[in-house]
């Protein structure tokens, strides 16, 4: 789907092209960091924290925005909720909780009552209590009646993860106080083999499932004060390889999307005639400048403290 002269979407992400004639798309190309490490697991480390290749740190980047100003603004419930995982990534060692069903989760926190009472005269299950309070709190903004939306989401996992998202921002708007930072997950794009079926597959989930996170914003009248922001690991690499497929590469595409959000093309399109020593692309965009736009320019707060360390923005927010 052309873009412009010589940049196009994939047909799959058809579904993202009325918020791209809407100029509330924006699509920075090459996105990556210095010395990019391909594991999986280290790779997404680096992402979560915003942490130089060589470095290891524990607070999620998002956790260092909330210390620097952002938790302070209002009373959250949870400082973030974290939806189709275990892990909190970018919101690791703040007040956030995972889930993946809002409801079910308010059921279970309601079952914890008893199990605090016993806790509390066990010296060793007391830092537990803290834990489960903040969950309690948190519970309690998430428990007003669900919502009864017009938008159609999308079957599948991805679809009922943005349903539970848009039910979170529902609730909250119900004067139970608030969650700044919300994490989706999309996976299986580690397409090493048959990989032109899989990737039209995930770019649909991915389309449709923004399209009706737009929708039903909207109808909350809470588009224009929301920021979507896609990030992964690592891109894949410029050539297939023998099954049909690309490994583990560099630099990869990224969307911002929301009401507030400077349409167009930003960062620099791939170079095929540049690769480096492993025929990767080589990043013209270091993902920290995304993240020090958003802690500057969305939430106000000092992006040096929340990426540690001096990152030009990006100009994809409007004001």
């Amino acid at each position: 789907i052309r873009l412009d002269a010589r940049t196009g979407l994939h047909p799959e992400l058809k579904g993202l092209m009325p918020l791209w004639e809407k100029n509330e798309l924006a699509i920075v190309q090459g996105v990556g960091y210095p010395e990019p490490n391909l594991s999986h697991f280290r790779s997404i480390e680096i992402w979560d924290t915003a942490s130089k290749s060589q470095e290891y740190l524990s607070s999620g980047w998002v956790t260092r925005a909330m210390q620097a100003g952002l938790a302070s603004r209002t009373r959250f419930t949870a400082e973030g909720v974290f939806i189709g995982g275990n892990a909190l990534g970018p919101l690791a060692q703040s007040r956030a909780v995972a889930l993946n069903n809002p409801v079910a989760f308010v059921n279970q926190v309601r079952g914890m009552d008893a199990a605090a009472t016993t806790a509390r005269a066990n010296p060793a299950l007391q830092h537990l209590l803290k834990v489960e309070s903040d969950m309690q709190t948190a519970a309690l903004g998430l428990r007003a009646e669900p919502f009864n939306f017009a938008t159609v989401f999308p079957q599948g996992g991805f679809g009922n993860a943005v349903r539970a998202c848009v039910q979170v921002v529902a609730s909250q708007q119900s004067g139970r106080g608030g969650v700044p930072v919300i994490v989706l997950t999309l996976g299986s794009f580690d397409t090493h083999q048959n990989q032109l079926p899989q990737h039209a597959n995930l770019l649909r989930q991915l389309a449709e499932g923004v399209a009706a996170l737009k929708s039903a914003l909207t109808e909350l009248n809470a588009w224009d004060r929301s920021l979507v922001m896609t990030f992964s690991e690592f891109g894949r690499r410029a050539r297939q390889n023998q099954s049909g497929g690309t490994d583990h590469g560099t630099a990869a595409p990224h969307f911002v999307a929301g009401g507030a959000v400077r349409g167009g093309l930003f960062g620099q399109a791939p170079d095929l005639q540049r690769l480096d020593a492993g025929q990767n692309l080589v990043h013209a965009v270091d993902f920290r400048q995304l993240y020090a736009t958003v802690a500057r320019r969305w939430w106000g707060v000092d992006a040096q403290a929340v990426v540690r360390g001096q990152f030009d923005e990006i100009g994809f927010l409007r004001g």
